[in-house]
C-alpha cells in the first residue's frame, strides 16, 4: 500500500505550504493580485498573499499562503545520499587508514573561482572543524592543504599534482546565476584534458549543492547543508578502497 505523503500546515495532510518570491513590479494592489494569481496558476488554490515589501521601485518581495492537493509516494523516494553507510568518527577513520591504506592520505581543497567564502572549506579541513566535528587537519592519518579562497581551478589542479594528492575538495557557496556549477565543471573539464582525472577522488561541496547534481557534473560526491568532515573523510578513505580493489 502506498504511503502518500503532503505538506502539513495546521491539520495533517491539509497541504497548506508557506511561498516567497520575488516579482519585477512595483507594490501595489495589482502586484498583491499578480502575485496571487502566479501562485494560483503554479497549480495550488486557496492562495492568500500574506505579505508584501518593496525591494525597489520596481520589485517587490512577496509571501503567500496557498494549499496543493499533491502528494509523493514516501516508499519510492530515494534520498540523495547512501544512508546505508554511517560516517565514522575521526578516530575511526585514522584507525580505518591505518589498517586498509597503510599510509597518510592527502587532500587538498579550496572554494575556487572568484568565490571569496571559506566558511565551507574551513569547517571541513580547519583543525578546530565546526560544530564540535574536527576538521580534516585534526586527523593523525590525513595531511590536509587548505588553499582558501579565490583560487583558480589551474592553481588548485597544480597543488593536487605538487603535493600527490589523493583528493580534491571543492567548496562553491555563490550561486548566482550558476556559476558553481560552470566553475565545477571547468574544473573537471580541465583534469579530463590533462588525462589525470582519475587520479583523484573529487568531491564538491556548499549550501545549494547536492549529491546527485556534483555526480552530474562529473564529481564522486557532492556533500550540501549538514555535512561535516566526518562525512567527507568517511567518503574518501573508503573510495579509496574501493578504487584499489577494483583494480
Amino acid at each position: 500500500m502506498a504511503q502518500i505523503i503532503k505538506p502539513y500546515g495546521d491539520t495533517l495532510d491539509d497541504g497548506k505550504v508557506q511561498l516567497s518570491f520575488t516579482l519585477p513590479v512595483s507594490n501595489g494592489p495589482k502586484a498583491l493580485e499578480a502575485a496571487r494569481e502566479i501562485v494560483l496558476a503554479w497549480g495550488f488554490s486557496e492562495c492568500e498573499i500574506v505579505h508584501s515589501a518593496a525591494m525597489a521601485d520596481t520589485f517587490t518581495f512577496f509571501v503567500a499562503y496557498a494549499k496543493t492537493e499533491r502528494g509523493v509516494d514516501y516508499d519510492l523516494v530515494q534520498a540523495d545520499v547512501d544512508e546505508s553507510t554511517h560516517p565514522m568518527t575521526m578516530d575511526e577513520t585514522d584507525e580505518f587508514i591505518r589498517k586498509e591504506i597503510g599510509r597518510k592520505i592527502i587532500v587538498v581543497g579550496a572554494c575556487t573561482g572568484f568565490d571569496a567564502h571559506t566558511v565551507g572549506i574551513d569547517a571541513i579541513m580547519n583543525m578546530k572543524g565546526y560544530n564540535h566535528h574536527f576538521g580534516l587537519e585534526r586527523y593523525q592519518m590525513i595531511e590536509a592543504h587548505n588553499l582558501g579562497a579565490q583560487v583558480p581551478n589551474e592553481k588548485l589542479i597544480e597543488c593536487a599534482e605538487k603535493f600527490h594528492a589523493d583528493a580534491i575538495l571543492v567548496s562553491q557557496v555563490v550561486t548566482q546565476k550558476d556559476i558553481h556549477i560552470q566553475n565545477l565543471t571547468r574544473l573537471i573539464e580541465l583534469l579530463e584534458a590533462a588525462g589525470i582525472r582519475g587520479k583523484y577522488i573529487c568531491v564538491a561541496g556548499g549550501p545549494r549543492l547536492s549529491n546527485k547534481l556534483a555526480a552530474q557534473l562529473g564529481y564522486d560526491a557532492g556533500f550540501g547543508k549538514g555535512s561535516y568532515a566526518d562525512d567527507v573523510a568517511s567518503f574518501i578513505v573508503r573510495k579509496m578502497v574501493e578504487k584499489a580493489d577494483n583494480k
